[in-house]
C-alpha cells in the first residue's frame, strides 16, 4: 500500500543527442501530402462537427458577453470605456465563431 514516493526510484537512462552539425545521413525526404513545415500544420481537425460546435459556442459566449455589457446601457445608464471594450469584445468573439463556421480559406474538407 505505499505510495509512490516511498518507492526507490529506478536509474533511466538518457541517449545522447544527436549532433546535427557532423551527420553523414541525409535527411528523409518529405512524404507527398504531408505538411512540409509548422506553418502548414492545421489548428483544428476541420470536421464540419467540430467546427459546428465551437463555432456556436463562440457565437454564443460573444452574445453573452455583448448582452452582460448591453444590460445597463438599456436602463439609461451612459455607457463607459469599459462598456464599450466588452461590447466590442463580445462582438470579437462572436465574430470569431462565424469565421470558424464559414471556413474561409476553404481548408476543411470531406473523408469519405
Amino acid at each position: 500500500m505505499g505510495s509512490f514516493s516511498s518507492q526507490p526510484l529506478k536509474p533511466v537512462k538518457v541517449a545522447a543527442p544527436p549532433e546535427a552539425a557532423s551527420s553523414a545521413e541525409p535527411l528523409p525526404l518529405a512524404v507527398p501530402g504531408a505538411p512540409t513545415s509548422p506553418a502548414e500544420v492545421p489548428v483544428f481537425n476541420n470536421c464540419w462537427s467540430c467546427r459546428v460546435l465551437s463555432g456556436a459556442g463562440l457565437i454564443g459566449a460573444g452574445g453573452y458577453v455583448y448582452w452582460v455589457a448591453r444590460k445597463p446601457v438599456k436602463l439609461g445608464y451612459p455607457p463607459g470605456p469599459g462598456t464599450i471594450t466588452q461590447m466590442v469584445i463580445g462582438i470579437s468573439i462572436a465574430c470569431w465563431g462565424v469565421v470558424i463556421l464559414s471556413d474561409p480559406k476553404g481548408k476543411a474538407f470531406r473523408v469519405d
